[in-house]
């Protein structure tokens, strides 16, 4: 009897010790993630439950929008290791363009929305080709990209707001998508939470997510087994996967109890799908990793690394366009403004979602998750009424102490 209550508390303290040893070893993955999980329980917490309400989760979303579609593009860049100062500018200049199109010369929204993205490609391009063929920094090259698109949008706006934008335009930053299902089955759940209404679209998207990535999960961990690689313990594997599982549920069903699934969020949703599937999966991603790691080396096994660093800066012009005429959209006008300072927010997030200085280093949902850090930073923050200067202040504390902890964690493995 003794004899089985030792080897039973044996086998506690060996997984106990293998979980503690894997958080130790993936502190910069999951760090993050118990960050994030922290500031909302703080935040929900000292605004008296405002910030996890269905209103405002939504408008968290509608909010961090465009900053999200524009990490997935930097993270690629930074990845690839180089920076792009200008995203903020060229986003601001699509805008004004789309305007300028739409409201002065009342072309097509599809067309419009066609040239934007070609333009914003082609602006990619552009830097991509200094920095890739002529080796000048990106940091000089996006720097003068910046000042450049900032006086264009200036001068394509006159100087003046171009506005408002008709509604088959703002649908895409503030439109939600359509139930499918029947009125009387959302109304049935809805006097079954006894709430005034229910999305039954958002609800079962929920849920089919948490059953997606459980399953995913699942399938990640038996390849693993079978080619012998090392796994995380399974007490965590569970532990993780149910409070994934659960904040997809909780975040799709406080949307169903306002208007549904936001059209933008149908957008980052996908974006993010396709952009971890290249980085993580694919020959593409595999080598934008391994040249921002080490160009020389890179280009000595084969890559064509001047190519993967266009392309990169191209990918990063698209996305700014893209992030670019969502914001438009949503504040149903152009402005000269547009955009400030926007590129510091985004390479914030990159760098706090565990990219690395030096390159090489960082996963499109650690940018993402990132993102929505700084995206809660600051709505918790403004609920609080604390004042524009020390939100600024916090928030570059934040930054400081995520390249702090990068550095003393590469410090501490070499």
């Amino acid at each position: 009897m003794d004899l089985a209550k030792n080897d039973s508390q044996s086998k506690t303290t060996v997984e106990t010790k293998g979980i503690g040893e894997y958080l130790s070893s993936h502190l910069r993955q999951y760090g993050l993630l118990f960050a994030l999980i922290a500031v909302m329980v703080f935040f929900q917490i000292v605004t008296d439950g405002t910030l996890l309400r269905a209103v405002n989760i939504t408008n968290l979303l509608l909010q961090n929008s465009y900053i999200i579609i524009m990490a997935l593009g930097m993270l690629v860049v930074i990845v690839s290791g180089n920076i792009d100062l200008s995203v903020g500018s060229v986003m601001g200049f699509i805008g004004a363009l789309a305007a300028v199109m739409i409201v002065n010369f009342e072309q097509p929204i599809f067309l419009t929305i066609l040239t934007c993205l070609v333009a914003g490609g082609l602006i990619g391009a552009a830097q991509g080709y200094w920095v890739a063929y002529w080796k000048i920094p990106s940091f000089i090259v996006t720097l003068a990209g910046m000042l450049v698109f900032r006086g264009l949008s200036l001068w394509l706006l006159q100087g003046q707001s171009v506005g408002p934008f008709p509604k088959e335009f703002q649908i895409i930053a503030t439109g939600f998508v359509p139930d499918i299902f029947p009125a009387a089955l959302g109304q049935g759940l809805a006097d079954l939470f006894g709430a005034r209404q229910v999305n039954v679209l958002a609800l079962t998207t929920g849920l089919v997510a948490a059953a997606l990535v459980v399953w995913l999960g699942l399938r990640q961990r038996a390849q693993n087994k079978i080619y012998g690689i090392e796994d995380e313990p399974k007490s965590f594997f569970i532990a993780r996967n149910v409070i994934v599982a659960a904040a997809l549920i909780f975040v799709m069903y406080k949307l169903s109890l306002f208007r549904g699934l936001p059209n933008v969020l149908i957008t980052m949703g996908v974006l993010t799908i396709i952009y971890a599937f290249i980085t993580e999966t694919t020959t593409v991603g595999r080598r934008i990793y391994a040249l921002g790691g080490n160009q020389k080396a890179a280009k000595l096994s084969g890559i064509k690394t001047e190519r993967l660093t266009f392309l990169a800066f191209t990918n990063m012009g698209v996305l700014a366009a893209a992030a670019g005429l969502v914001f438009a959209a949503r504040l149903n006008t152009a402005t000269p403004k547009a955009g400030f300072a926007l590129e510091l927010d985004v390479i914030a997030a990159v760098f706090i979602g565990g990219a690395s200085m030096s390159g090489g280093v960082g996963t499109i949902v650690g940018a993402v998750v990132g993102a929505f850090l700084m995206g809660v930073l600051n709505n918790g923050m403004s609920i609080m009424g604390i004042g524009i200067d020390y939100q600024q202040m916090i928030k570059g504390l934040v930054l400081l102490a995520a390249v702090i902890f990068d550095v003393y964690n590469k410090n501490k493995q070499g």
